[in-house]
């Protein structure tokens, strides 16, 4: 006689719900008949390993619309747990009404290896044909996704043209009321303000620092920068419109400023903006040794910028707060690019040629190529330094990216703080057949 299948047990679960309170406190009600419907389907499952729990997931009087339901909650932490292997439902709808939050409760059972089962429609996802009807169903609740979410974008676009604020950042001037953008006579000064000291001073440094001095401040309270007078500048929302992907139309809220202090303060960015093109190119403008490599003592990283006076180019280095708020917001000065670029260089040439340095390199180059001998990495370091004014502005950048972690301001001078895995990245370019032996060839030649 042959010995009985042993079929490992699953733990199965019974999850009920109806969405009204009424006849609760009856005898027997809907959630009594779905349990017992669904113990019956355990129980005839019997010879495939299933048994029921000891727990009870009834939410009873609780919408399926949504996954607000203390039951569901427990029933999906016991799933994360471990402790359910098969859900058991009356009817799909029993679990959920929405499609899409059936597809995230389907995503959590897949991960965690749980079946699904509904008695009255025939679906369990332990089967192929369960799993088919479970994709079809998945189906339809991306097609939903995708259909609330065009109707949500076209509710939008269709709003925005009748002139309704849609939300976001809420601008400078106006305060929100009963969804409604009214004017806050309080801020809007300060808009108007800004487009007439445009007009006047054409000058934004000149604005932040004269706004600071005044103690105004943007509608989130911090201070101006150029920035931030600039997008209010270009917001069509101070002409009362509203503006949709690239169209405007007439807003149901107040403007703040006159067609005409819009022309005027524009008439002066297209100015700027011209002379601006004429005068310096941004392809054009001059390579910085040293961008995003030096620092104020302070911490505060340096900025590479230039102007051009009766065609001669001046490069600088300044603060960040001195680019964002003007010149006064840094205890740092503008500093002379050219000075302190061949302070670096110097430093640079010096380390190629420093014997400790050299004979640190060929120890490390040594450990990836036993082969090499000393002289191939002394020869390419020290013609290295000696070639380094011939070498390409692009080149010398790049070494000194290579070689140096940043460059620190300080009383006393320049603090530079090099960088080991490029010295080390170093090495492995002046192995033979690499940018070393072409340095050696060209000093022999």
């Amino acid at each position: 006689m042959n010995a009985p299948l042993l079929v490992p047990p699953k733990r199965c679960a019974v999850y009920c719900r109806v969405s009204s309170d009424e006849r609760l406190d009856q005898s027997f009600n809907s959630i009594d008949a779905q349990k017992e419907a669904g113990q019956a389907f355990i129980k005839s499952q019997a010879r495939e390993g299933w048994i029921p729990v000891a727990d009870d997931y009834d939410d009873g009087g609780f919408t399926g619309g949504n996954m607000n339901r203390p039951a569901l909650k427990r029933l999906m932490t016991d799933i994360e747990a471990g402790k359910v292997h098969i859900v058991v439902v009356y009817k799909i709808d029993r679990l959920s009404r929405s499609l899409a939050d059936f597809a995230r409760m389907v995503e959590t059972f897949d991960r965690f290896k749980v079946s699904f089962s509904a008695v009255t429609q025939q679906i369990n996802s332990a089967t192929s044909m369960g799993r088919l009807m479970l994709n079809v169903l998945l189906s339809f609740a991306q097609f939903e996704r995708e259909v609330t979410g065009e109707r949500i974008r076209d509710k939008i676009a269709a709003s925005k043209a009748k002139g309704m604020w849609m939300g976001g950042p809420l601008p400078l001037g106006y305060d929100v009321v009963s969804r409604l953008l009214v004017v806050n006579e309080v801020e809007a000064a300060t808009v108007r303000r800004i487009f007439d000291d445009l007009v006047e001073e054409r000058s934004a440094t000149m604005m932040v620092r004269q706004l600071a001095i005044d103690g105004l401040t943007t509608k989130t309270g911090r201070k101006f920068c150029k920035q931030a007078i600039y997008k209010i500048l270009h917001n069509r929302m101070y002409l009362g419109e509203i503006n949709h992907k690239g169209k405007n139309y007439p807003g149901a809220h107040l403007p703040i400023i006159t067609q005409q202090q819009w022309d005027d303060a524009h008439a002066v960015l297209d100015s700027d903006r011209r002379e601006r093109w004429r005068d310096t190119k941004a392809k054009d403008a001059p390579a910085s040794l040293l961008r995003g490599l030096i620092f104020a003592p302070d911490g505060e990283r340096l900025m590479p910028t230039y102007t051009i006076k009766k065609g001669k180019t001046y490069r600088y280095y300044v603060p960040n707060r001195v680019g964002h708020f003007g010149a006064g917001a840094s205890k740092i000065c503008t500093i002379p690019a050219e000075p302190i670029e061949a302070l670096v260089v110097a430093q640079v040439v010096d380390a190629l040629s420093a014997p400790a340095v050299v004979q640190a390199v060929w120890e490390q180059a040594c450990k990836s190529s036993p082969q090499i001998s000393e002289p191939d990495v002394v020869l390419p370091m020290r013609r290295l330094a000696s070639m380094w004014p011939n070498l390409f502005a692009a080149e010398q950048q790049r070494l000194v990216r290579l070689l140096i972690e940043k460059v620190v301001l300080s009383d006393s001078g320049l603090e530079i703080v090099w960088c080991d895995a490029g010295w080390h990245a170093l090495s492995a370019e002046l192995s033979p057949g690499t940018i070393g032996a072409e340095l050696a060839e060209m000093e022999a030649a």
